[in-house]
């Protein structure tokens, strides 16, 4: 039975709100400094312990794209997008193993201090705006579009968006301000809510399920039925799709195309954002390299059960949806949307219980939201502000201008999302940001990789990769099919339904990585033999304690169990 929103509902969430912003305050009174500077301000100067490192980078990944968008993915193409969760617990290991020892090593604050230190300022720079302007226009609103639409589903008052819209970004703004000590243990407790809150919703899905088809509340009997009536959602590979397909099938194939996408596509979309951003990294910049690692094993740990959480909801709302129910539910918005899915669970939640859900959503969203404006304000001061335009600057100068910046970068958000200016509705929320954040991965990704670990690459090399990749990336996603056609040796297009053929992006991603990095070292072996600023990596930067490598070998058995399974 539908419930309304009503007066517990919304007392459990107030309780939340009231909770996280007690906390927020209580951390920042009595871990402050008399004088804050900009290591404490942006990177939390090492407070932070392994399990907030872990919890902060879960609850900053796992916003609004992943409730909302995910889910919507799971309505339309099932299991199969789990593949995003596992491949990167497999890359936060590599992360934690390989990457961080050579950032700790490199005392970086940011990701464009380290291609400065290993390529030059000019690259620096550009990665500077590159990523400023991703984070803006592509994460920021995003996560502020599908956040608001969903609340103002859940609480069912589509009049209501703009509202939310404003009142998250507020939310948010108020614990960004606090810096990054704020952030990362008030995400401990949002994390938490949303593990709690998102458990629950999950259960529900399972129970309608079962009830649907007269089996009571039994949640594994709501999970067989799931399993049986919709057997093609409870694939991780699909097939490449037959002359005569129809269009839902090529369209599940060019989101997720099989085998073919783990070529590469997924481990650059992966390596990229667990690896190589801000956004990310900067929680575990600050602590010593044993804390950083084991913080990040545990988010690798914890990503193995987001799926339960924000994928199994959108496949019980397909099963629904096909036999008849959330027909409502799933056009609370004037059309049907597969992003509807996940608050079309929520509306059946019994009244208490809705509150906790709205909190883990609403947690979600403001988490990802403060740690994303976190890492502008940290990009912008640091990279842009002090090193070009005030390089005397006073501590207190950097962290002012910081606060600051995180009011313009949530304004400009806000005013680009207020009428989906950007076209989310029309991609799909979790598809926008893999699209657009795959234009740039490529060449960032080619650009570590190669600078971490072969010391003869040069900035000239970095500066054409990182430039070749995004024009590689955008050919191959929006010209290469009218160029040299549907079918060739590296690719085949498919009909994307609106009168034109599409390469499905992952393999995109992977073909645009792939001649980037032969771009690269061919420019590299056309340079010196010797380069000054090539790394001096030791083997003993890269061994692990014996209980990390325990945590390792249960993740990679986990992730094996679950391919096993559903391939």
């Amino acid at each position: 039975m539908r419930n309304a929103f009503n007066t517990l509902d919304l007392a459990v969430f107030l309780f939340y709100l009231v909770v996280v912003s007690a906390y927020g305050f209580y951390v920042y009174r009595s871990k402050q400094k008399a004088q804050v500077d900009s290591k404490d301000y942006f990177l939390a100067e090492g407070s932070l312990t392994w399990w907030a490192i872990g919890a902060s980078m879960i609850a900053s990944n796992i916003s609004a794209e992943q409730f909302i968008g995910m889910s919507g993915s799971g309505f339309t193409v099932g299991v199969a997008v789990a593949a995003y969760e596992w491949v990167a617990a497999i890359v936060l290991i590599l992360v934690a193993v390989f990457f961080m020892p050579i950032y700790l090593r490199q005392k970086i604050y940011t990701m464009p201090q380290f291609l400065e230190q290993r390529y030059n300022s000019t690259l620096s720079l550009v990665m500077s705006i590159f990523w400023l302007f991703l984070y803006v226009l592509v994460n920021l609103t995003a996560i502020l579009y599908l956040g608001a639409l969903a609340i103002s589903n859940l609480i069912g008052g589509g009049e209501s968006f703009h509202l939310i819209l404003v009142a998250l970004a507020v939310f948010a703004l108020i614990i960004t301000l606090g810096g990054m000590k704020v952030v990362g243990y008030t995400d401990v407790i949002q994390v938490t809510v949303l593990l709690i809150g998102g458990l629950a919703t999950s259960y529900l899905a399972l129970t309608l399920v079962s009830q649907k088809f007269g089996l009571g509340n039994d949640v594994v009997a709501g999970f067989n039925v799931m399993m049986r009536d919709a057997g093609d959602h409870f694939h991780m590979m699909f097939e490449k799709p037959a002359p005569d397909s129809n269009q839902a099938y090529i369209n599940k194939y060019l989101a997720l195309p099989g085998l073919a996408m783990y070529a590469a596509g997924q481990w650059v979309a992966n390596l990229n954002y667990w690896g190589c951003n801000q956004y990310i990294t900067q929680r575990a910049l600050g602590a010593d390299l044993p804390t950083a690692r084991t913080g990040i094993l545990f988010a690798a740990f914890l990503k193995l059960i987001m799926p339960v959480i924000v994928m199994l909801p959108g496949i019980a709302a397909y099963v629904l949806h096909k036999n008849g129910s959330l027909q409502a539910e799933m056009a609370s918005t004037g059309a049907f949307n597969p992003d509807n899915a996940y608050s079309a669970i929520l509306t059946f939640l019994p009244n208490g219980l809705k509150g906790l859900s709205l909190a883990a959503l609403t947690a979600a969203i403001v988490a990802s939201l403060a740690g994303k404006a976190n890492s502008i304000s940290t990009i912008f001061t640091l990279d842009i502000y002090h090193r070009y335009l005030n390089k005397e600057a006073t501590e207190q100068k950097l962290v002012w201008v910081g606060r600051v910046t995180i009011f313009a970068a949530m304004f400009m958000a806000v005013l680009l999302t207020w009428k989906d200016l950007l076209g989310i509705s029309g991609e799909g929320g979790f598809q926008f940001i893999q699209k657009y954040t795959g234009f740039i991965s490529p060449g960032i990704v080619a650009v570590f990789l190669l600078g971490m670990f072969w010391k003869r690459t040069t900035g000239t090399a970095a500066v054409a990769g990182i430039l070749s990749g995004f024009i590689l990336s955008v050919f191959f996603n929006n010209y290469a099919p009218a160029v040299f056609g549907p079918e060739t040796l590296l690719y085949t297009a498919f009909p994307n339904g609106q009168g034109s053929y599409e390469i499905p992006f992952l393999i995109c991603m992977g073909w645009s990585f792939f001649f980037t990095v032969l771009l690269m070292v061919a420019l590299s072996l056309a340079g010196p033999a010797i380069n000054p600023k090539g790394l001096n990596l030791d083997a003993r930067m890269f061994r692990v304690a014996p209980r990390q490598l325990v945590l390792i070998v249960v993740i990679l058995l986990l992730i094996s169990a679950l391919y096993v399974k559903f391939w």
